[in-house]
């Protein structure tokens, strides 16, 4: 076992769990980059010793080396103490023996990653007869991501909080429209009542706004609505609310057959233009709604040929980043189509976001997400614990969803009485199922669910939102 210890580095110490992570791949150290800085110990198993030592060397984590499924390779990272185990190796069979090894020597919950469809139509009798706390997909969650931005062709991103009962809408400020030139404070006299603006992006700075901002042509913003008043409330706003009607979408992986799986389902007509001739042949068995075309979606003449330049949403999934940014800066320059780009290394991204891709997406980013907050739950059990995270505007804000399920300095007091610390805005409080968006009179009451949003990263109870 060996490892780099640079606690020097950390700004803040608390008391965090002790995390197994087996797998250092792109998922793996991206979880131990995001645990580790949120002050938990960290220790991550791999057979490669060259990944091992660069990750120690950057990040304050432990390793060792070996097979993560075992019980020697296990007890040697510490798996009697350990309180979670997180398999995310390019194997699922892999991650699931890792896990069901863990759970037989140790008290640690575990979390698997299993991708392969077959498996993915079983995860709850998996995640039961196994005893897992979570299973994570994240070609599926992309795939389901992708789709909820194709359902509201006007957004730029999507996301869900309350069960779905409210959406975190992202959309650009054009020119000449509605809120251009608008102040916030005057938008429910404008628009009307149940809108929020929660996070606004203006020439590469991102803001929690107040009341007194007033908005610009170019201003990226995220607006909170509820869902049964999204389509009347983006009607108002001139967002476009109408699911798109086709889409294409180059490379046939499998992020591109749970698309195409969600896409058909929801009458979207999916063509998916696919090099290797043996998948498409997989692929015409498994999407018999589909159009499956063999061909390289990297050349123009293909793309020409399949009639992109008429087709109303465009989805590169090639696997390479490069392909992709360069297929949507082509498809952005032949046509008018709804394009989401998926890109899956975090590199350059100051240059990455200068680019007019339309709507982007990190996988690393959703699975890490979903494990974050399981771990804040956890580690703030029964102290008002996260139940929903996501992170926004490139990972420099998080808007996150709190359970109340006892009193605190939060409760029973109006919001304006609340001493809430600075880049943090209260944006929702789900009362039994009522939405409320709230104003300084509201109050937080045992029982609810609060949705917090802020640029101060790594709240794990609702507590931290105060002075």
């Amino acid at each position: 076992m060996f490892g780099v210890k640079r606690s020097e580095k950390r700004t803040e110490v608390r008391q965090g769990l002790k995390i197994i992570i087996v797998g250092c791949g792109k998922v793996g150290n991206t979880l131990a980059e995001n645990l580790s800085q949120e002050g938990h110990e960290i220790t991550i198993i791999d057979k490669n010793k060259q990944r091992l030592t660069a990750i120690t060397n950057i990040f304050d984590v432990m390793a060792v080396e070996g097979n993560g499924a075992s019980f020697a390779t296990q007890e040697a990272a510490g798996i009697e103490d350990a309180d979670l185990i997180i398999a995310v190796t390019n194997s699922d069979e892999l991650n699931l023996l890792c896990c069901t090894v863990a759970k037989r020597v140790g008290k640690c919950a575990a979390i698997a990653r299993v991708r392969t469809p077959e498996y993915s139509k079983e995860v709850g009798f998996l995640r039961e007869q196994l005893g897992l706390a979570m299973i994570i997909n994240p070609e599926l969650e992309t795939a389901r991501e992708i789709s909820d931005i194709l359902s509201l062709s006007g957004a730029l991103e999507v996301n869900s909080f309350a069960n779905g009962q409210v959406e975190v809408v992202k959309f650009k400020v054009e020119e000449g429209h509605v809120l251009d030139g608008l102040v916030i404070s005057d938008i429910h006299n404008r628009i009307g009542e149940g809108i929020l603006i929660c996070a606004l992006q203006r020439r590469g700075e991102v803001l929690i706004p107040n009341g007194d901002v007033r908005l610009e042509k170019d201003d990226i913003i995220s607006v909170v609505v509820t869902r049964k008043d999204s389509r009347q409330l983006f009607e108002k706003l001139h967002v476009k609310t109408n699911k798109v009607k086709n889409c294409m979408i180059i490379g046939g992986g499998r992020t591109a057959y749970y698309l195409a799986s969600y896409l058909c389902a929801a009458g979207i007509s999916v063509e998916i233009i696919e090099e290797d001739t043996k998948r498409c042949e997989q692929l015409s068995i498994l999407l018999p709604k589909a159009t499956i075309i063999n061909g390289d979606g990297t050349e123009e003449d293909v793309l020409k040929e399949e009639g992109i330049e008429s087709v109303e949403s465009f989805v590169p999934l090639t696997g390479i980043d490069e392909e992709n940014i360069l297929l949507t800066l082509y498809a952005k320059q032949v046509s008018n189509a709804k394009v989401v780009t998926k890109i899956n290394r975090l590199n350059f991204q100051g240059v990455v976001s200068k680019l007019d891709l339309g709507s982007t997406i990190y996988p690393k980013y959703i699975i890490s997400e979903a494990i974050i907050a399981y771990v804040r739950a956890r580690n703030n059990s029964g102290n008002n614990p996260v139940e929903t995270l996501y992170h926004l505007y490139d990972n420099r804000v998080e808007a996150l969803e709190f359970k109340i399920d006892r009193e605190s300095d939060v409760t029973d007091k109006t919001l304006r009485e609340l001493n809430i610390k600075k880049d943090v805005l209260i944006s929702f409080i789900n009362r039994r199922g009522q939405i409320i968006i709230p104003s300084g009179q509201d109050m937080i009451r045992v029982g609810d669910t609060v949705m917090v949003v802020t640029k101060q990263l790594g709240f794990t109870k609702i507590l931290d939102i105060l002075e």
